[in-house]
């Protein structure tokens, strides 16, 4: 019999589900669940090509699940294969270095780690807690996104700060989106043999936007720190500014440090600079249309995005290939091409024509002719690596 794996990503706001089988390589199942905790909440279903979208009379984290357990008792065909089930987690802090199968134990640092990640943690524990309720007998898998990043060498992810801040608190960089630079240097060894020998620039770029250097398949650097906050310009972040900004801005607005940096969490990046979107495709449209902020929004974008890859470049002996993945990254040829025009001290060149012609979901390269590091753009799959580690760990 086939062995499935229900993959579960509970955001504060939103949950993400699928059912892989096939050693995670056929999805017989997916969906989301969106707006939790308002009147609006709905859950969406994707089965054998068909979408059913179902409004929630109670929209908690518990009633998704309590959806996702009905269908799949109308759906026993499905249901039969399921032998566990894999949460993402985002923040493992220095506990967990690996992907780990769920005890009490694991629930109380998760708990733990949930002062790094107040809007994530309680929710990812919330949605293990109630798995546990409604699918007994089933062995549950925490991933952590901050794992991959744990190979960092202690002057990389040390803050400048006095050592007492790391001994008593454990303040240092995590780094995030570990689980999709897992799975693209994985499955970039598959495309390129030697790749694991070689030094890599992976740039996950969406709403949330984080570089992660690869060495010899290890995380060498990564642009995000002890939360998501630090690095790239996103949708709605800043990302690194100038730490005195908080009290500036606290000043100005007559706001305490928690109001402000709520504001550089979520009125900042992309939206705060457009006074628009923090949607790339909206700004890429506003932009054709002559939207001076929305350019000066994508541009800065661009810049940052090419500073933090090139920093993190410093962690490499030599830049072998720079590979794009996430929404934007897979899906805008504009900012592809601008970040490669950036970097080109690094002989990073990529063929026009390639770039704006590659097509959607598929893997491309897109180097020019003569540019040493090779260029791609990669889908990433981390629902995959998440039902991938969870068979492993039940086997």
């Amino acid at each position: 019999m086939k062995q499935s794996i229900l993959v579960i990503n509970c955001g504060s706001s939103s949950l993400k589900f699928a059912v892989l089988s096939d050693e995670g390589t056929v999805t017989l199942v997916e969906g989301m669940a969106d707006r939790l905790n308002t009147n609006q909440s709905t859950i969406t279903f994707k089965h054998q090509g068909q979408k059913t979208q179902t409004t929630l009379d109670e929209g908690s984290h518990k009633s998704v699940v309590t959806h996702i357990k009905q269908w799949l008792d109308q759906h026993n065909d499905i249901k039969r294969t399921l032998v566990g089930v894999g949460h993402r987690v985002v923040h493992g802090g220095e506990t967990f270095s690996r992907s780990v199968l769920i005890n009490q134990e694991v629930i109380d640092g998760i708990n733990e780690c949930a002062k790094f990640a107040p809007l994530h943690n309680p929710a990812h524990a919330k949605g293990i807690e109630v798995a546990f309720e409604l699918f007994p007998g089933l062995p549950q898998i925490a991933v952590f996104d901050t794992a991959f990043h744990q190979t960092l060498l202690p002057e990389h992810y040390l803050y400048p700060i006095p050592m007492r801040f790391y001994r008593d608190h454990h303040f240092r960089k995590y780094g995030f989106h570990g689980t999709s630079y897992r799975y693209i240097s994985h499955f970039f060894s598959s495309i390129v043999p030697n790749s694991h020998r070689q030094g890599v620039l992976i740039a996950h770029l969406g709403n949330g936007a984080s570089v992660c250097a690869v060495n010899n398949g290890q995380s060498s650097d990564t642009s995000m720190g002890i939360t998501p906050l630090e690095g790239l310009m996103m949708g709605t972040r800043s990302g690194s500014v100038d730490p005195s900004l908080v009290a500036f801005i606290g000043q100005a607005d007559n706001i305490n440090s928690e109001k402000a940096l709520s504001l550089l969490n979520k009125k900042s990046g992309l939206l705060g600079i457009s006074e628009l979107s923090n949607d790339c495709r909206t700004l890429e449209e506003a932009m054709l249309l002559g939207d001076s902020k929305a350019k000066l929004a994508l541009d800065m974008f661009a810049v940052r995005t090419a500073k933090h890859l090139a920093s993190s470049a410093t962690t490499l002996d030599k830049v072998d290939h720079v590979i794009f993945t996430g929404g934007i990254g897979e899906n805008s040829p504009y900012l592809r091409d601008l970040i490669c025009s950036h970097l080109r001290v690094f002989n990073i060149c990529i063929d026009s024509q390639l770039n704006q012609n590659a097509p959607r979901g598929d893997v491309s390269n897109i180097s020019a002719s003569d540019s040493h590091p090779q260029t791609w753009i990669i889908p990433t799959n981390e629902e995959l690596m998440i039902a991938l580690d969870a068979l492993q760990l039940i086997r």
